[in-house]
């Protein structure tokens, strides 16, 4: 598959990108930031979300992945032990581990900019295990190729989801 290309600088969301999301999720999207990648499609895939939800709650997951079809191939492979055959080579390969652990210290360097979670640990499971492929495809999309290692492996598997067209649609209008 061909990799979306990465967002270079997240953006503020406007209205339709805000509506966009609230149809991808089926509920207003908590803690919004900004839009740290978009599909081809030109919809958001993957939103960045604060440290904390309005009410105070920590919210370790920097990168959320909004794609109801990306979410759903990812799932797929999550069902099919992608995530148990990872897991397995970051004990076999001290390079992979390496280059995981690094992507960990990239996620959570990037929410400690916003806000130190002290204590809290990145997410999708960095930097000892895949937990969740959705966390790690989001962050190798917003942080572009290269940053994740395992993120980049579970995007070349998927398939081309935006290729059938926009998962949602949403009227221009709504700045």
């Amino acid at each position: 598959m061909d990799t979306p290309p990465p967002t270079t600088d997240p953006t503020p969301p406007t209205g339709a990108d805000i509506a966009a999301i609230r149809e991808q999720l089926g509920r207003t999207p908590r803690g919004l930031r900004s839009i740290a990648h978009r599909c081809p499609c030109g919809n958001p895939d993957v939103v960045e979300t604060a440290p904390r939800l309005e009410d105070g709650t920590p919210f370790p997951t920097l990168y959320y992945l909004t794609c109801p079809k990306a979410a759903s191939a990812i799932g797929t492979l999550e069902a099919n032990g992608v995530m148990k055959e990872m897991t397995a080579r970051l004990a076999e390969d001290p390079e992979l581990a390496a280059a995981y652990r690094k992507a960990h210290e990239d996620y959570i360097a990037r929410r400690d900019e916003i806000e130190v979670l002290q204590g809290f640990p990145s997410a999708g499971g960095m930097p000892d295990r895949v937990k969740c492929l959705h966390v790690l495809v989001g962050h190798s999309l917003a942080a572009g190729p290269g940053v994740n290692p395992l993120g980049d492996e579970a995007i070349a598997m998927l398939p081309e989801w935006w290729k059938k067209g926009a998962c949602v649609q949403v009227e221009e209008a709504a700045e």
